[in-house]
């Protein structure tokens, strides 16, 4: 993108928001401010309903891929940006298309948005005033209103207009943190790093929750855990990660006699312990990624006696999706490689042969009156151990030395 000196960030949802445009867009300036921290040299500017990067000779492909994981932009927009004036428009436009290297025959249109209504020329006169000298600069270009493949737009505001033909889609949805936080029970599987990220979409806060069942899962499942919330953090900038240890209440469930209901139990005890989390940090939902019918503990009725264990309300982003289009996200947010690492975690340990798909709530609350588990899940909750993982940051894992050879 030769020549391009500043980009153009328009907003998506937060247009529709009334009162609270004004914040939103504070947040996401903020967020964008962050993420161009590397590029010192870049500027940002505000305006109502759009955000303006000046590059100051930063590597414009490198700004727009850091700013396209920014919750809240629609389009990043690289624009060339020229006085007001008819003859620097011309200029600039027939500069523009001539980056595109046009070798065949290609169709073309000019739109021009004249916000500045001093500027002495109608909309529909520029369109012909701009179209006329760029078609005769480069004969292969042919005019094409209703489906050209070069659609050339100048936007004309007062002090300065802005020549630009193309329009980069950006994650979109709501800026970070602007609905409130919630806790993501973070597994090492493909379905919860994608429920995650499309929470964080909709501008909830997400810390994560892990739990760790040492030395029935390795190290390595744990840094894989750490590296799906490094991900994360790519597009929130920085995400908390509580690592439970899971082991005793866990290896407590394989003592009941009740195989068939180990999964459900282990779940209604996890739901139990990030509620306290929660309550910690002031999370006002829980996040899972439950996909209806996937496996036994994600039938309706394993998930109506499963979230019979918290009063929080639970989120599940990927309730109604199927699992071909969460693996697309995965890739997409890039959490699809480190997923599928060989690394058990501790839902996929003690798995009975037959869970059950259809659990009875009356015989599971017996069960569970007969273990001590109220203090297991207090303990459990104290020995969490809390890892704030920033974008790009090193590794930092705790330093317990493990028999890897163990696993």
């Amino acid at each position: 993108m030769q020549n391009i000196d500043r980009l153009i960030l328009r907003l998506g949802e937060i247009t529709l928001k009334g009162k609270n445009r004004s914040r939103f867009e504070k947040t996401i300036s903020e967020h964008v401010r962050a993420v161009l921290r590397p590029y010192p040299k870049a500027h940002v500017r505000r305006e109502y309903g759009r955000m303006y990067v000046e590059t100051g000779g930063e590597s414009v492909e490198a700004l727009i891929q850091v700013l396209k994981n920014v919750f809240g932009i629609m389009d990043i927009i690289p624009v060339k940006q020229t006085l007001p004036q008819l003859d620097d428009i011309i200029a600039a436009a027939i500069e523009l298309i001539g980056e595109q290297h046009i070798d065949q025959l290609t169709t073309f249109k000019v739109s021009v948005k004249r916000v500045w209504k001093e500027f002495p020329h109608s909309s529909q006169e520029m369109n012909h005033l701009v179209g006329s000298p760029v078609l005769r600069a480069y004969p292969l270009l042919k005019v094409d209103v209703r489906q050209p493949q070069i659609e050339l737009r100048v936007e004309i505001r007062d002090g300065a207009a802005y020549i630009y033909s193309e329009l980069i889609p950006a994650v979109g949805g709501f800026p970070r943190g602007s609905n409130g936080k919630a806790m993501l029970l973070l597994s090492g599987g493909i379905d919860s790093p994608v429920a995650g990220w499309q929470s964080m979409r909709r501008g909830l806060e997400v810390e994560c929750i892990h739990f760790h069942s040492y030395p029935f899962t390795s190290e390595r499942a744990k840094e894989k855990v750490v590296d799906l919330t490094r991900v994360l953090a790519g597009y929130a900038g920085v995400v908390k990660l509580h690592v439970v240890p899971f082991t005793e209440i866990q290896t407590a469930f394989t003592t009941t006699g009740q195989d068939n209901l180990m999964i459900t139990l282990m779940r209604r005890a996890m739901l139990r312990i990030a509620t306290k989390i929660a309550e910690q940090q002031k999370g006002l939902a829980l996040i899972t990624g439950e996909s209806l019918g996937q496996v036994a503990s994600q039938t309706l009725s394993s998930m109506n006696a499963i979230e019979r264990a918290t009063e929080l309300p639970i989120l599940r982003p990927l309730v109604m999706t199927g699992k071909d289009e969460i693996i697309q996200i995965a890739k997409e947010i890039g959490t699809y490689d480190l997923s599928i690492l060989p690394y058990e975690d501790c839902c996929t340990l003690f798995i009975p042969k037959s869970p059950t798909t259809n659990p009875n709530l009356r015989i599971i609350e017996k069960v569970e009156s007969f273990l001590e588990l109220e203090p297991m899940i207090e303990r459990a909750v104290e020995q969490t151990e809390v890892l704030t993982i920033e974008a790009g940051s090193p590794l930092q894992l705790a330093s317990t030395a493990i028999n890897e050879d163990w696993f």
